[in-house]
């Protein structure tokens, strides 16, 4: 099993390109179910998580060409309907291809999901809305089987809460309903408006894209044509690197980034006393002459996002005074605390509410990776402990960032790929 050894640092400089984001990919890829051609995607990640859903999609009869960070995907030969446990268990996104199986085929059957244990993400409002829609759905030995012999038809969807992964199921199952469908409480991620945006440029009529109200013309039952796209940068990449930049005091420059979809994320650096110097695909993050305190409250899009909270608790490590973490929208993603604490972090925690007094002096130690984002926080830690610090079960990391350790060496980071 491989792990990271990484040697704290005085400071980072240089340039880091940002690779496409792993969270738009993964609808996109299952979005080739609804094509009738072959579907080129360009801007790829090399991550775990996209080699887990093209693995999925190639069980159920599609052939994948990778080429270096381009794939063709070819989903006219699909000959099965069933989504096996033994992949879906490794990732929740695999629920992703419910949807448009059942939309394409009148039937599926898609294993109840794993994956990051960040907390309770249950798909009761995927299955509620393919319902409504016309599905007659049944929960047995741990799969859902889903059935909807006449086709799915459009209706009004109103999610009771927000739901990444929900709006893009639906939209997908809508693409080739009948008649319209409209959802109301639709997730705004800059991932979700991509995958409508490429429906709707490609024979699937979409209105209110990047609102949180959908509506979805299906082309009942026709299959699409979709041509090449390229998927959009990873803002939880590039504003993992911003901390990086920030917590090391570091001029750092990324490159290939969408800054609009960063607000957030650059309003609390700025905050914190990080300057920046922003173009159209490019931006340079200016380090802080010390780093100020900061509150924050995950949100769906475009509040702060989850994805960049332990992050941000890593940072506040650093920042001279008493920061407030709050988190809103899972009850589990805390885990990456008590491994902070063991390298010297003064963190107290209070339900969903983090208190972390800084500035601490952190101290190079063995720790353990509990998800995703907890991985990157112990990176960003060990960046500026004293000695050296062995990150395990980088497995998440590999799930979701496109080689970090060779970006981060590039920049002059101390860190080593190596395994037990």
């Amino acid at each position: 099993m491989d792990y990271l050894q990484i040697k704290g640092v005085k400071s980072l400089n240089g340039t880091i390109k940002i690779s496409g984001a792993k969270n738009a990919s993964l609808p996109l890829i299952a979005m080739t179910i609804l094509a009738k051609n072959k579907v080129k995607i360009k801007n790829l990640p090399q991550v775990a998580d996209i080699k887990t859903l093209l693995k999925l999609l190639s069980n159920l009869g599609a052939t994948c060409e990778m080429q270096n960070d381009a794939m063709e995907v070819d989903t006219s030969t699909l000959t099965q309907t069933k989504a096996t446990y033994d992949i879906v268990k490794t990732m929740r996104a695999s629920i992703l291809v419910l949807g448009p199986i059942l939309s394409r085929f009148g039937h599926c059957e898609v294993s109840l999901p794993g994956g990051c244990a960040i907390g309770q993400r249950p798909i009761d409002l995927h299955l509620k809305a393919l319902e409504q829609m016309g599905a007659k759905i049944n929960i047995e030995a741990g799969y859902v089987q889903a059935n909807a012999p006449k086709g799915l038809k459009g209706c009004d969807i109103i999610f009771d809460k927000i739901t990444v992964t929900g709006t893009a199921n639906i939209v997908m199952a809508a693409a080739l309903a009948k008649g319209v469908t409209t959802i109301t409480n639709a997730a705004r991620e800059p991932e979700v408006v991509q995958l409508c945006e490429i429906l709707n440029a490609n024979g699937v009529k979409i209105e209110g894209i990047g609102s949180a109200s959908l509506k979805i013309h299906g082309t009942n039952g026709k299959l699409i044509d979709i041509d090449e796209f390229s998927i959009i940068p990873d803002r939880i990449e590039a504003g993992t690197y911003l901390c990086a930049a920030a917590i090391t005091k570091s001029t750092l420059t990324l490159e290939n980034v969408e800054p609009s979809h960063l607000g957030a994320v650059i309003a609390k650096l700025e905050e914190m006393g990080c300057k920046f110097s922003i173009a159209p695909q490019t931006m340079t993050i200016h380090p802080a002459k010390t780093l100020k305190p900061i509150k924050i409250i995950t949100q769906e899009y475009p509040g702060f996002p989850t994805d960049m909270q332990a992050q941000f608790l890593a940072l506040a490590t650093q920042a001279n005074g008493t920061s407030i973490i709050e988190e809103r929208l899972f009850e589990n993603r805390f885990m990456h605390v008590s491994e902070l604490q063991r390298m010297g972090a003064n963190i107290t925690l209070s339900g969903n509410i983090a208190t972390v007094v800084g500035k601490t002096k952190l101290s190079g130690t063995d720790v353990m990776a509990t998800d995703l984002r907890a991985s990157s926080a112990l990176v960003l830690a060990a960046l500026v402990a004293d000695g050296i610090t062995n990150v395990h079960r980088i497995y998440h990391l590999d799930r979701g960032y496109d080689s970090l350790e060779k970006k981060l060496e590039n920049v002059g980071a101390k860190i080593k790929r190596l395994q037990e």
